[in-house]
């Protein structure tokens, strides 16, 4: 069996439950590994994880349902008292449920000295609660007895190791089904599934293990992933040290366009962030009042005062790119910058009032990258913010089918679609402390300079989505409150350069 503990070295595929499902049954009938063993190659990797996290637990409660979910549970608990802990085994559910090899777990639990009990209350003097109770095929609001048993869980002061899901999260979407368990420590089995890396499910699941119950590795063939897993080190491992007779007009000429009256910052940084990226020129054009402020403040961005739509026609016949909303608001010059920008034909990414000026108007074009977050996604959908983070998957796949282009959906577990036929790139870099304002004004910068210096549409959206998460994490560093946007500038530099770090 493989234990991996280390995020970084994941498989990047992500699957649906009923394909992780398939890809056991697969395990089961085409290599011939009865599903029994499977269950207890299970319940030894998360024992083996408890005694490396939580060596000094004595005292485990494992919360078991009467499904294979409650088997992984009752091989833990077997395990447990064979190695000497005092476990108390609480079940939910009718315990004449029990089928299968969940019921041969249970018996072998018995056998070994074990009580089932059915579920009442949590002993406070445990050091570890083991989360069994609800597996991947949730599909329906937890409530009563279940719901009273995942609250008074998360209530108690005891680390929660969740197996193979927390219980209560929707393992496709990563939305929370009622109420969930916020476990310090998930370990999922065999495939990852994409819930637990976007919408509630980096909440939920705390750290993730990883362990294939040693299946074949022709069990991965049977299925296609409908996402994969971005991290910035494989963007890193390709970069490579400038040629040394690169001059400026090989690097790409980003325009930026935005910055109505009292939003000269969200373009400066997004021009900052280009800039630090690597772009080669940058020009940003704003409000007339604007630009010789940006000018002094930051002098290596051209900025330009434009008050007609019409001024922006010679910035854009020296563009290679254009990247508009940061501070555009919604205002009639918004309206009419973003209008003229339109109707270049120049790859473009549009960011904030760009997309709720677009949800008015909808449009489709090839050669764009879209960034909103769930509000901007709700608005170009016609539908409320709850229904976006319900289903992040379903949604960046709609906003991508009805704009085309390339979507990014930002927040936890940011998402990047570039097609039906393509798997949806998950980015599993940044953290909480990005939570401020200006982040993505810096994304919006980013990426634009990634498309100018070469990348294509996708990869400039999954590059540039990884590239900010990283540098967000690097500056967290020094604390995830109080992080400022411009904190990542810095961190965007050394990152962009790993041959000198």
């Amino acid at each position: 069996m493989t234990l991996i503990t280390d995020q970084s070295q994941f498989p990047c595929r992500l699957y649906q439950a009923e394909q992780v499902r398939s890809l056991d049954r697969c395990a089961i009938e085409t290599f011939g590994i009865p599903g029994l063993t499977l269950m207890e190659r299970a319940g030894d990797a998360a024992f083996d994880l408890i005694r490396t996290r939580w060596p000094a637990a004595r005292h485990i409660t494992v919360l078991c349902g009467p499904g294979n979910n409650g088997g992984d549970g009752f091989v833990v608990a077997r395990l447990a008292i064979q190695a000497g802990l005092t476990v108390r085994l609480l079940l939910l559910g009718d315990s004449a449920k029990l089928r299968g090899d969940a019921l041969t777990s249970a018996d072998k639990f018995r056998q070994a000295g074990g009580r089932i009990e059915s579920f009442s209350e949590l002993d406070f003097s445990t050091d570890l609660i083991v989360d069994g109770v609800l597996g991947t095929g949730l599909e329906r609001p937890v409530t009563g007895d279940w719901e009273t048993a995942l609250l008074a869980a998360n209530r108690h002061p005891a680390p929660i190791l969740a197996l193979d899901i927390p219980s209560g999260l929707h393992a496709d979407s990563g939305r929370i089904l009622g109420c969930a368990i916020r476990a310090e420590a998930t370990i999922t089995f065999i495939g990852l599934k994409r819930g637990l890396f976007t919408g509630q499910g980096p909440a939920c699941c705390g750290s993730i293990a990883l362990d294939d119950l040693a299946v074949p590795g022709g069990v991965y063939q049977s299925i296609d992933a409908t996402a994969h897993l971005l991290r910035w080190q494989t963007f890193a491992e390709q970069l490579v040290p400038r040629v040394r007779t690169l001059h400026k007009g090989q690097c790409g000429h980003l325009l930026l366009v935005g910055g109505d009256r009292g939003f000269s910052g969200a373009i400066r940084m997004a021009g900052e962030a280009a800039l630090r990226t690597g772009a080669g020129l940058v020009s940003i054009a704003t409000r007339a009042e604007h630009a010789a402020l940006i000018s002094s403040q930051r002098p290596e961005l051209m900025c330009h005062g434009i008050e007609q739509p019409e001024a922006l026609l010679p910035l854009m016949a020296r563009a290679d790119a254009v990247a508009i909303g940061p501070g555009l608001g919604k205002s009639s010059w918004g309206q009419d910058m973003l209008g003229q920008v339109l109707q270049s034909g120049l790859p473009l990414v549009v960011d904030a009032d760009g997309l709720n000026l677009l949800a008015q108007e909808p449009a489709q074009r090839a050669n764009w990258i879209l960034t909103p977050h769930p509000g901007e996604a709700a608005r170009l959908l016609g539908c409320a913010t709850t229904e976006i983070q319900a289903d992040r998957f379903g949604a960046v796949v709609q906003i991508q089918q009805r704009f085309a282009g390339v979507v990014l959906l930002k927040g936890a577990g940011t998402l990047i679609s570039g097609g039906p036929d393509q798997p949806v790139g998950v980015c599993c870099e940044g953290n909480p402390g990005m939570a401020s304002g200006g982040m993505g004004d810096l994304l919006t910068g980013i990426i634009g300079s990634l498309l100018v210096q070469g990348s294509t549409l996708e990869t400039a959206a999954a590059m540039g989505a990884c590239l900010h998460g990283a540098a967000g994490d690097l500056a967290a560093r020094a604390g995830e409150r109080g992080m400022l946007a411009t904190d990542l500038l810095p961190e965007i530099r050394r990152l962009i350069n790993p041959e000198v770090n």
